[in-house]
């Protein structure tokens, strides 16, 4: 039954698309207390609609159901938790048109990208459909006499979800369909600011046939859902998306609990362009790793070093093409959309303000766009200095900020020089230094001449405070499972 409590202005064919409770144990459900949270579109600032802000009581129930579920779910043959989970992704694809709008309403994401989301996430569905037919035993030759060894992989148990808003559809269907192909229940918090899209996934999956308490999403203020989940023994995993700041905060939470945790936190990437490179390639695939987005992305590049030979060159060209981009409206499809919120703008306005204030120079944008508040133009600064706060913090915009190195000892030592470590990128036809960059730079993914890396068959994630454990590939099945040893004497 839709529930129809809280009207939206979203356009999309299958209305039953739109919901506005949380769903909890099959069931739909509003706040006990009638509290709500609106929705805004980012283009425009008006409201579209109003989902319900549930209690850390309201919070603790989806766990009841998830742990309720959880034996049922995990006894199922592998076979027919992939046959649920395939049937999820054929529903998301036919749904990929009102699923992107649903998304560009909320989060202001051009629609080709939010198409191409929908796709990306379906992908993630499909991949652990098939992973879910191979939790293998592991037969270990035996240290012992006499004794067989094997290796079990089990599902931990419940697992909590929390997902971020520029990705509000393939950041959580990167984390359920692997939970759920492991045999975990889940629990899931998307962002206050996009939670349509996970409700609308959510509404796809009672169709597919995931059972009554096996997913679950519960929509309200982050710090009253998910801080229960952190101290509740029941919650076996915790997956996060987001901020560095956030993940510090849900680790030290989930310390009394000794929660398996996987984290992808901040990114702050470099793009590395050396003399000799195929220049109209790094020109176009830097012109990606930076603008995809909005900048609002963790893979974006957030500095980029171009060898002092081409430096002239590069940014030449790189400021030209970045003229011809345009700004608007999702649902236009323009290059660019609004930023997400006023946070977000201030921060772009911040690192300009200080680069410029440190000797960087302007080349093209640098304040609001016209055409609404959350609209920033994009900017690209050169000649930043190395003290910049740009260079230092993750500015999760439309802002380039460019500078020329000398050697390749020096922009790997810069590279190198922060708490994040999620991506690099390299443009180079050098082999040897190829191989030298990728061995050298602390990040969890090099690309080299491309930007697009990711993808359901790769493990995703990155070093030091940009994270822990990998999400697609088998391994991201593989952090919601415990390893049981069992030794056997048939004496």
């Amino acid at each position: 039954m839709l529930d129809t409590a809280f009207p939206t202005r979203i356009e999309i064919g299958d209305r039953k698309l739109i919901r506005s409770f949380s769903y909890i144990g099959g069931k739909w459900c509003a706040a006990a207390s009638g509290e709500t949270m609106a929705v805004t579109d980012p283009a425009t600032g008006d409201t579209i609609g109003e989902v319900a802000s549930l209690s850390g009581d309201e919070a603790r129930a989806a766990v009841d159901a998830a742990q309720a579920a959880f034996p049922g779910w995990a006894g199922l043959l592998p076979q027919e938790r992939s046959a649920v989970l395939r049937a999820w992704f054929d529903l998301i694809l036919s749904h990929k048109e009102d699923l992107a709008r649903i998304m560009v309403a909320e989060q202001g994401k051009p629609i080709s990208e939010a198409r191409g989301e929908i796709d990306y996430g379906a992908a993630f569905v499909e991949f652990y459909a098939e992973e879910a037919k191979r939790p293998n035993i592991e037969g270990v030759t035996s240290h012992l006499p006499d004794a067989e060894v094997e290796l079990w992989r089990e599902p931990v148990g419940v697992a909590a979800l929390v997902t971020p808003w520029n990705f509000p559809c393939a950041m959580l269907t990167r984390k359920a369909a692997a939970a759920l192909a492991a045999g975990c229940t889940v629990v899931c918090h998307p962002s206050a600011e996009t939670p349509f899209s996970a409700l609308a996934l959510a509404e796809l999956a009672e169709r597919a046939g995931v059972p009554a308490g096996v997913f679950n999403v519960v929509t309200g203020r982050a710090p009253v859902v998910v801080e229960p989940w952190t101290r509740d023994t029941r919650v076996r995993a915790l997956s996060f998306t987001g901020s560095t700041e956030i993940g510090r905060l849900l680790y030290r939470q989930s310390a009394d609990t000794v929660k398996r945790l996987v984290m992808e936190l901040g990114g702050h990437a470099p793009v590395i362009v050396f003399k000799g490179a195929d220049m109209d390639n790094a020109i176009a695939e830097t012109m990606k790793a930076k603008w995809a987005t909005t900048g609002q992305d963790c893979l974006g590049a957030n500095r980029i070093y171009v060898e002092r030979p081409v430096y002239a060159e590069f940014c030449e060209r790189f400021v030209e093409a970045t003229r011809t981009l345009t700004i608007g409206p999702g649902m236009e499809d323009c290059d660019l959309g609004p930023l997400m919120n006023e946070k977000a703008v201030a921060k772009q306005e911040e690192h300009v303000a200080d680069a410029l204030a440190k000797g960087a120079k302007l080349a093209c944008g640098g304040k609001r766009h016209p055409l609404g508040p959350l609209f920033y133009e994009p900017t690209v600064l050169t000649d930043v200095p190395q003290d910049a706060k740009i260079l230092h913090e993750e500015t999760f915009g439309p802002v380039a900020a460019i500078l020329p190195f000398d050697t390749e000892e020096e922009v790997v030592e810069k590279a190198n020089a922060t708490e994040y470590g999620l991506v690099a990128y390299i443009h180079t036809q050098d082999p040897r230094r190829i191989y030298r960059l990728s061995r050298a730079l602390q990040f969890g993914m090099v690309a080299v001449n491309r930007t697009k890396v990711t993808g359901a068959p790769i493990p995703f994630g990155g070093m030091k405070q940009s994270g822990l454990g990998r999400e697609g590939a088998r391994l991201g099945m593989e952090e919601f499972t415990e390893i049981k040893y069992v030794c056997r004497d048939w004496a």
